[in-house]
């Protein structure tokens, strides 16, 4: 440990207990230094394993998992879209993974819960006596992913004073504390994550156009299951050892018209209505073979309409999108099932960035 102080000859009782109490606690605080170092680094692994859940070979699937990969070693500004269970946070923690920031911490803020009056303590920080509970300085999400990565999650949700708000931390790379007047410069590297339909909130004036802009660099979306069944299989076999692991069930499998049934539905909450269906049929099953009696699906629970609140040239958009993902990139099955010629079906995906 080395020397920490000395003490002359002849020496005063009282210095010398002063001085051995001060060793004392400078040792102890080494140690608490060391700990807090130790689990910074158990977390920053932890978040960092591989996502064993990135499971499937479809094509739609194998397209969203290039396209991480190229993302991953840049510092481009990333938005997840997709419907909810499909795989969001997911995405943005591999991204994370797989980036040059992999050895500091990602930051995850669920801008959906966030109050707008304590919008500036959570992500910028707040110095103690800054208003009635501010007890003790406090660090700011935003500053305590500096170097890192911070993943802002339903930013669909963030309402339109907080999002002028986020826009100047992004545009001036500094943040400034309640209570402060001193800004702090911050590297982080953004993700973020929604539901919505941002391009519709910004026709609608629920969202800002330069907000989007600043988020938008690099834009991933993320497929529904249902346009991923090839991969249903394999996602319930995943499911189904892990559960049959936890709950003490070994040799427990998965019946031929159980897989069928699974395949045909249509998944509205998508992977994790997938993972919760298969945990529950594990629990429940008294037998080693999952069979579709374990399976109870409400006949309603169908696929989203697509063609509610649609534009023409947006409908077809999302069928021939669709179309590509059911048949997996084959382009004369895709033209054949849509009714046009294969010329009519490419000059529609130039059209549409497709």
């Amino acid at each position: 440990m080395g020397a920490s102080d000395f003490v002359l000859k002849p020496w005063e009782n009282e210095k010398m207990l002063t001085t051995i109490e001060s060793a004392w606690k400078l040792s102890q605080s080494r140690r608490e230094v060391k700990k807090l170092k130790l689990k910074e680094k158990q977390l920053i692994a932890e978040i960092n394993r591989p996502a064993q859940d990135l499971i499937g070979s479809s094509v739609a699937w194998k397209q969203v998992i290039e396209l991480v990969a190229k993302v991953a070693a840049t510092n481009a500004n990333v938005l997840i879209t997709g419907e909810n269970g499909t795989g969001k946070e997911l995405i943005a923690r591999e991204i994370h993974r797989l980036s040059p920031r992999t050895d500091k911490v990602m930051v995850t803020v669920d801008m959906g819960s966030i109050t707008e009056t304590l919008f500036e303590s959570e992500l910028f920080g707040h110095k103690k006596g800054a208003f009635t509970d501010a007890h003790t300085d406090r660090t700011g999400k935003i500053e305590t992913a500096h170097e890192g990565t911070l993943f802002l999650d339903e930013i669909g949700n963030l309402p339109l004073p907080m999002q002028a708000k986020l826009l100047s931390v992004l545009q001036n790379r500094a943040i400034t504390r309640v209570g402060e007047n001193v800004p702090v410069s911050v590297d982080v590297r953004l993700i973020c994550a929604t539901n919505c339909n941002l391009l519709q909130m910004v026709a609608n004036g629920r969202f800002r156009e330069d907000l989007l802009y600043r988020i938008n660099t690099i834009h991933i979306e993320l497929p529904p299951l249902r346009n991923r069944r090839a991969d249903i299989s394999e996602l319930a076999s995943f499911f189904l050892k892990k559960y049959a692991e936890k709950y003490n069930k070994p040799g427990l499998s998965i019946s031929e018209q159980t897989l069928q049934k699974l395949e045909s539905y249509a998944w509205p909450g998508n992977v994790r209505e997938l993972q919760h269906a298969i945990e529950k049929a594990v629990i429940l099953s008294d037998t080693a073979v999952l069979q579709p009696s374990d399976f109870l699906f409400r006949s309603s629970d169908s696929a989203p309409d697509i063609h509610s609140n649609c534009t023409l040239e947006e409908m077809e958009q999302k069928l021939i999108a669709e179309a590509i993902a059911k048949c997996e990139g084959n382009m004369t099955l895709v033209a054949s099932q849509l009714g046009i010629t294969r010329q009519t079906l490419y000059n529609k995906i130039k059209r549409y960035g497709l």
